[in-house]
């Protein structure tokens, strides 16, 4: 056994932020994915074992279907891995029986139930997502539509999200059978955000409330298979009832200072010369 921390989704949004802050206090670190040096996918389990292969904690994302986080879970317990640290979705225990986040219940469940330390980490929606593959292309485009209207979200930033898993992968036993609901300092509308980020560039992007049908069939019409279509508009309806609105203060006292702003989030992404 040794002290390596195996970060799964490692080129991803948390991941690849995660890494570098892991290295720069001296852990040792396994960073993982499919397009990585060392190569992890969650459908090939015949490669599981050489990846968890020495490692005494796991930083791991859902995989987009139910299932194979059990497998994987159990998979670590047999290679001796003693920490396990998930990244969820805020307040994923009043979900009910949406379709949305079945993946990421279904995690929970596999790192509850096993014998190993556990943590999850539970994050509002990110900021990163406006300027990071998801509304980018709307943005530039100059309008974003989404079937969101007044009820607001907490947005985090994922940098926060990253320094989140970093305090609990580097404090072993701290955080042990906890989860925290991250959310950023206040709630704000999809409207507000592009009104911030056209202010912050001096663009011209407005926000349009759409139905969910229409959502729907305009994400199919991009591309987007339909079984993840559907399940982004049940993240909006979700949204819409006001489950995930609150802001907690459960960064700021795992992190001991307050999450960043949205508006330093803009003004970061925008000198970055993210949206042109």
């Amino acid at each position: 056994m040794t002290d390596t921390t195996l970060v799964l989704g490692a080129t991803g949004k948390t991941g690849r932020r995660i890494v570098p802050r892991l290295r720069l206090r001296g852990v040792p670190v396994r960073a993982a994915s499919r397009s990585s040096a060392t190569r992890f996918d969650w459908h090939d389990p015949a490669g599981w074992d050489a990846v968890l292969r020495g490692v005494d904690a796991v930083y791991l994302v859902a995989p987009r279907e139910p299932g194979p986080a059990h497998d994987f879970v159990a998979r670590a317990a047999a290679a001796g891995v003693r920490r396990l640290v998930l990244l969820s979705g805020r307040g994923a225990d009043r979900w009910g029986e949406s379709d949305f986040g079945r993946d990421m219940r279904s995690a929970e469940d596999a790192v509850r139930g096993s014998a190993l330390e556990w943590t999850v980490l539970r994050a509002s929606n990110f900021a990163q997502n406006f300027d990071e593959e998801v509304f980018l292309p709307a943005l530039l485009a100059g309008e974003l539509a989404l079937p969101a209207g007044p009820v607001p979200e907490p947005f985090i930033d994922v940098e926060d999200v990253a320094d989140a898993a970093t305090a609990v992968l580097t404090e072993p036993g701290r955080h042990a059978g906890r989860t925290y609901e991250l959310s950023g300092p206040r709630a704000i509308t999809f409207g507000e955000v592009v009104d911030l980020i056209s202010r912050a560039t001096g663009r011209s992007i407005t926000y349009r409330r759409t139905a969910p049908a229409a959502y729907e069939a305009a994400l199919i019409a991009e591309g987007v298979p339909a079984a993840d279509a559907h399940d982004v508009v049940a993240m909006f309806e979700l949204m819409a009832d006001g489950l995930i609105a609150e802001t907690t203060g459960e960064l700021a006292a795992l992190l001991g200072r307050a999450p960043r702003t949205f508006e330093d989030y803009v003004v970061r992404a925008a000198a970055a010369g993210a949206w042109g």
